[in-house]
């Protein structure tokens, strides 16, 4: 169990590096939900540094996939829902790295395009395709779905440790509570297809972020944990 609380300790570090890159050359995520040229232009002027940048945002997903599933196998056998929250955070994991992605293999080739013509027609073309893969690959895929199933995650695998006694009650509490916080951020996405509708723009970055704070203090109790055996009884907990 150390190494699964390392992993989600390590993912949940990991992820902040490049975000915070992001935010600093990209301006990111605000830039989101900018006009399709100003991202293109913007993008194309970051380089192959940028790509690369992204590329790493990708792939840091990867330590928690790999703690979803050594969780998933450690417990599916002494709780239903387990293996319900493994598969739906498997899902979630993928299609975030797959949306992502889509500014590693196609975003800079359609960026390079805009900024190379200066026929209006062509630079209306690559908006109108820009905009289809950035809703499909980003607001459907990464943030949608990603961010669903990694809400249904938490939330079932906080009602987990609740009923095998794996964590005190305060650590479910917070999952619950940023999983809350984090299912506000869903109003930003309808309202790109919905004009007008409210949203709550400080969700994403807070939910966000206590969905990672949540993730450290699992896996600092995992890793502070003396043996399987504390585990399996419940009646010491974790520390």
């Amino acid at each position: 169990m150390k190494t699964s609380g390392t992993l989600l300790i390590a993912g949940a570090i990991l992820v902040l590096i490049p975000y915070t890159i992001l935010t600093i050359i990209f301006q990111y995520p605000d830039v989101l939900r900018e006009d399709p040229g100003v991202i293109l232009t913007r993008f194309h002027a970051g380089g192959a540094w940028l790509v690369v940048v992204w590329w790493a945002f990708a792939l840091t997903g990867l330590p928690l996939l790999v703690a979803y599933v050594r969780l998933g196998q450690r417990f599916e056998n002494q709780h239903p829902l387990v293996r319900t929250a493994t598969t739906l955070g498997m899902i979630s994991g993928i299609t975030q790295i797959i949306g992502l992605l889509r500014w590693v293999f196609v975003v800079p080739v359609l960026a390079d395009r805009y900024v190379q013509t200066t026929d209006p027609g062509i630079r209306a073309s690559i908006a109108v395709v820009f905009q289809a893969i950035h809703q499909l690959g980003g607001v459907l895929l990464g943030e949608h779905l990603g961010q669903l199933f990694t809400i249904a995650w938490m939330v079932l695998m906080a009602r987990v440790s609740v009923d095998l006694k794996l964590f005190p009650r305060w650590v479910a509490v917070f999952g619950y509570g940023a999983s809350g916080v984090y299912l506000l951020a869903q109003t930003e996405l309808v309202a790109t297809v919905v004009p007008g509708f409210p949203v709550v723009g400080w969700a994403g970055l807070v939910g966000s972020t206590l969905w990672l704070a949540w993730l450290v203090v699992v896996g600092v109790r995992l890793v502070v944990t003396q043996s399987s055996s504390e585990i399996i009884r419940g009646d010491q907990g974790f520390l």
